[in-house]
């Protein structure tokens, strides 16, 4: 049989093939793990650091076995057999994730999404990285150039691992859901292994292996459960954008029936279907100060659609509102679940670049495009806050939702206030809760910013309407305004050194915790 593989026109290109596909699929396996990972664990540093360094390890260690059967198991068989063992493995992902993700939920945030992630991928990349060893093993029985071939098979892998990056993110997650990558990318494994099998060992009884993509597949369904007080919870949409997983979960009791957005399972707000009036406070904090601030506006620029809450009021008092948000499924969503309208412009594009590139003036600029994972560092650096102030008219204000804390590890959101203070002549910060009531100060931040004299802010019950669930809450803490005392650790954040990320990583981790507390576990690994 060696000396058909020596023989065989085939086997070298093969062997070539082979570098370029594993070295693709290995790179597909990482990113997506992203996907599997995220509406659990979120998609901050610590979750990609354990994705990357699982991927490091696992290959380390796959080179380093690759090696040693490779010397010990020379035949070529061996290799594709690890092949198709790492197929299947690839395939078991999605049946698995379920049980490993709740198994690992109470290691804690960062030892959680670390072992999920060794656990889930781990296995797969261990076995793929044992094949770029084998390849040289076996192309250098093929070759006496082993430089030249060395230097081609490692070339072609990473030109696979190139090729793998970039299709899965321009393409893969546009068009297939996460389920299905792993599905085709075992599946492309598995060819792989029963392609060898066939041409060079004509073994047809391999190509049963080929029936396990079709029987381990499982199409999603619609998630629907009943929770203990009788509320039925329902997922009715669950869609893979270029950023981000999107759910929309319906919640209903009897006639109550509200309805939420998730991103990476992160809850970016609700409403009640009834009126479409939204059951978090937030909203209310935002539209009802910047507008009390300025009650002639005429026109509004809303970074950060959401659900569509914020710009849809700003409507109905008259007032045009323009939407800048990076994500074109946030705006398919808003329209068709939560019924957002809007009589401005809507840009899909990053909101710095819009804000460098746009000529156009406003009377309130909305910035909410903290999702709790993320928090987009820049647009808070003294340098794009400078472009939303040159956007304002004279009188105009900018309104920021942020999610921050005001007792405990004040330093980025006391920084945030503090670049806000350098651009802005006021600014005013308006805790969403009651910081008398909360034991860790966490939670929104309505923080408004504006030039010229302070000015006065009346907001009565009777000229604002919020949902009645949320109407006391609102119109007791919404005058109350908040100040970080005097000595405060801060640092205005620049485009050069803004460590936001860094030393909010705590905060975000209490704020998917408080989420995975709230909100049923299989609509977020669904």
């Amino acid at each position: 049989m060696e000396t058909a593989h020596h023989q065989s026109k085939l086997f070298l290109p093969y062997l070539l093939f082979t570098a370029v596909l594993c070295g693709a699929l290995i790179m597909v396996i990482e990113v997506m793990g992203s996907r599997v990972i995220g509406p659990f664990f979120g998609v901050g540093l610590f979750v990609w650091t354990s994705l990357i360094t699982v991927t490091l390890l696992a290959l380390a260690g796959g080179y380093a076995l690759g090696g040693v059967f490779s010397d010990r198991f020379q035949k070529p068989a061996y290799l594709f057999g690890i092949i198709l063992a790492a197929g299947v493995l690839t395939l078991l992902v999605p049946a698995l994730k379920g049980p490993v993700l709740k198994a690992c939920m109470s290691l804690g945030l960062r030892s959680g999404a670390f072992v999920s992630t060794m656990v889930l991928f781990g296995p797969a990349l261990l076995l793929l990285g044992c094949v770029s060893p084998y390849l040289v093993k076996l192309a250098a029985r093929e070759l006496h150039n082993i430089g030249r071939v060395v230097g081609s098979l490692y070339a072609l892998s990473t030109v696979g691992s190139t090729v793998g990056t970039v299709f899965t993110g321009f393409y893969l997650i546009a068009y297939l859901g996460v389920d299905q990558i792993f599905a085709v990318t075992g599946g492309l494994l598995l060819l792989l292994a029963v392609g060898y099998f066939l041409l060079f060992q004509q073994r047809w009884w391999v190509v049963v292996f080929l029936i396990l993509p079709v029987l381990l597949y499982q199409p999603s369904q619609a998630v629907s459960r009943i929770m203990s007080d009788g509320t039925k919870v329902s997922l009715i949409h669950n869609e893979e954008s270029y950023y981000g997983n999107l759910k929309v979960v319906d919640y209903s009791f009897e006639r109550v029936h509200y309805r939420e957005m998730i991103i990476d399972g992160m809850v970016q707000g609700g409403i009640d279907l009834s009126n479409y009036q939204s059951t978090y406070e937030y909203n209310y904090f935002m539209q009802f100060i910047s507008y009390a601030l300025y009650p002639e506006g005429k026109n509004c620029l809303v970074i950060g659609l959401g659900l569509g809450v914020i710009p849809s009021w700003y409507e109905q008092q008259g007032i045009q509102c323009d939407v800048v948000d990076i994500n074109p499924a946030i705006v398919d969503v808003a329209a068709e679940y939560f019924g957002f309208k809007n009589s401005g412009d809507i840009f899909i594009e990053d909101a710095r670049y819009f804000l460098n590139s746009t000529d156009r003036s406003y009377d309130y600029i909305v910035l909410d495009v903290f999702s709790g994972d993320i928090t987009p560092a820049h647009l808070l650096s003294i340098e794009a806050l400078g472009l939303m102030r040159d956007r304002l008219t004279e009188q105009g204000v900018l309104a920021v939702n942020l999610i921050g804390s005001v007792k405990h590890e004040t330093y980025m959101t006391a920084s945030v206030v503090k670049t806000l203070e350098a651009a802005f002549d006021q600014v005013g910060v308006f805790p969403v809760f009651d910081v008398a009531k909360s034991e860790d100060g966490i939670g929104n931040l309505a923080i408004m910013a504006y030039q010229g004299d302070h000015r006065s802010l009346e907001i009565s019950r009777n000229k604002f309407q919020a949902h009645p669930s949320v109407v006391n809450m609102v119109f007791d803490n919404i005058g109350k305004k908040f100040q970080f005392p005097s000595g405060t650790r801060a640092m205005i954040l620049t485009d050069d050194y803004n460590p936001i990320d860094f030393f909010d990583s705590w905060l975000r981790e209490n704020v998917r915790k408080s989420i995975l507390e709230s909100t049923d576990w299989d609509i977020l690994i669904s």
